[in-house]
Order: structure tokens, then sequence, then C-alpha cells
């Protein structure tokens, strides 16, 4: 949110406008249990549990655009199963809910691939688009293999982390498109909840499912945007294996060719549960189809700065 090089200014949310997006939060994206979630959000206090627990950091990941659209629907026309993801931000040390901060998701639709790095996504399956496997790709052994240890440092603008990269990490890419679908900001209210409603993750090679996140504090709504303010938060929400599997057997997910990273074997999950970033799901064990609610309160320091870059 701030420190934006003059050349990049007229992409910042500063410049996007705040009109019609609560019409579009109140359209509908299928399924029973994702439909009336909006209607059914939780204002209960957190619990000591969540309180005093910094949720953890993480890094923001190449694929961060600033420009995200203010709006709790961020499906667009992309297939999956629905999720209503319902979001508590709070000041970790009094507990209290932080009130008019901004919050973004963006993560990668059902085949792995992130809207405005179609080209550098790698996810793969039936009707993926930038997951497709090349045409005429050479057969047989390659020849005159080189011999010995590599040398030398890797080159120092090498991108890593993001779909491919393996470690969730990587320097940020500049867009290679202006397709923003599965991108949103909104605002939270008295209480700090903020809701979105999006679709599953799927994966990409070298992570397991998850969403990425800010949280940016101190600075003001107008009819324009947000400006100003800082970023206290940068982190990732993650999935518990059981929903995960339980989704890929569903289309599109289905006719994913990727390998899929566990939660146990990704880089960037710490292992710690909920402050570490993973979901509370809730969905019908029998149909996950239908959709799921994804629910987890954020504790932050309103006071830090956490880019993630």
């Amino acid at each position: 949110m701030t420190g934006t090089p003059a050349h990049k200014k007229s992409l910042t949310r500063r410049n996007v406008l705040v009109a019609g997006a609560g019409a579009v939060a109140a359209a509908g994206v299928g399924g029973t249990l994702a439909a009336g979630a909006f209607a059914d959000e939780d204002k209960s206090t957190p619990s000591a549990e969540s309180c005093y627990r910094l949720t953890s950091e993480t890094t923001e990941g190449p694929y961060y655009i600033d420009a995200d659209k203010l709006r709790q629907d961020i499906t667009e026309d992309k297939d999956g199963v629905p999720l209503v993801l319902r979001l508590r931000v709070i000041d970790a040390e009094t507990c209290r809910p932080l009130r008019d901060a901004a919050v973004d998701i963006w993560h990668c639709d059902a085949l792995g691939i992130y809207s405005g790095y179609e080209s550098l996504s790698t996810g793969g399956g039936g009707g993926g688009g930038g997951g497709t496997p090349p045409t005429g790709m050479p057969s047989g052994a390659p020849t005159d293999l080189p011999s010995g240890a590599p040398t030398g440092e890797p080159p120092s603008g090498a991108p890593s982390g993001g779909p491919g990269g393996g470690t969730g990490g990587g320097i940020h890419e500049e867009p290679t498109d202006d397709e923003r679908y599965l991108r949103g900001t909104w605002r939270t209210d008295s209480s700090g909840h903020v809701t979105f409603r999006t679709i599953f993750p799927g994966w990409y090679r070298g992570r397991c499912v998850h969403i990425h996140t800010k949280v940016h504090v101190g600075g003001k709504w107008t009819e324009a945007g947000y400006e100003g303010g800082t970023t206290c938060h940068t982190g990732q929400f993650f999935f518990a294996e059981e929903a995960v599997l339980a989704v890929a057997e569903v289309a599109p997910y289905s006719t994913s060719t990727t390998e899929r990273t566990t939660l146990t074997e990704d880089t960037i999950y710490d292992g710690s549960g909920t402050a570490g970033g993973l979901l509370k799901l809730t969905y019908g064990r029998k149909n996950i189809a239908k959709g799921v609610v994804g629910s987890i309160t954020v504790g932050v320091d309103p006071g830090a700065t956490h880019t993630g870059t």
C-alpha cells in the first residue's frame, strides 16, 4: 500500500472505483451452503486462544497485484467448488477488532492458474489455460549431457516460489495479462469481520493448496478506493488434507495433471495450526461439491509493517 514507485501509481488501489461493489457482493455463486453464508456471519467475540497470538507472517510471493478490485465476490466465471471465506481481524495483543482495515486475498484457480500471470502459471489439466503441456516436445534421451557438478551462483533474477518455483517465495513478477479473477479487496466491519465469496483453490507444482492475504491499516476509504496506510500483515491460508482430497475428486480439479504437494510437505506452512493460517472448514462430508465455508481469526500487530517482500 505504501512505497509504490511513481511509474506504478496508476495501477494501485487508490484508482479503483468502489461503485457497484455492493451489487457484485450480493450475487450468488451457486451451492446451497455457500449461498447463505454472508447472512450467517459469526459475530462472536474471539476466544482466549485467539488472543495474544500473532498469525504467522509469510512471503508475498511473486504474483501480488496492488490494483485488486474492491469486491467481496471474486469468483467471476471460474469453475470450482464454492468457497465462502470468513475472516476476523483483531489486534493480537488487545483482542480488539480492527475496524475498516483493507484485506486483500488472491489465489490460483482450480487448475493452478493465477490471473494476471496465466502465461507464467504451471498448473495442468483438461481445459486449463496456461497449464497445457506444449506440443512438439523432443523425444528420446538427450545427448551430450554435461559432466561434473555445477559451479557458481544461480542467476540473481531467477524467479522462485510461484507456480513451478516450489518455495513459496520469489521476486515479484510484473503481470503478463489483464485478467483479475480470484483477486479482491474489502473492508472489515465494526467487529473486524470480512467475508469473501470465491472457489476452493487448486494446486501447482511445489506448493500445497493456499490463499494469499494482506491486511492494510491506517489508510482512508474514499470514493476512489483505499488510500495510504501500511501493510501490517502478509500471510497465507491453508486447507486440511481431508478437504483437499475430497475436492480433488470433483471436476475440474479431477482433471489436473499436476503432482500435488501436501500440507506437511509445504515449505511455507509452519505446522502451527490456526496460528499458521490453517482454516477451520465446514462442508458436507458426502458432497463437498455443494460448497465449503472456511473461517479463521487473524491476529495482527497494527503497528508493525510486514510487506512480505
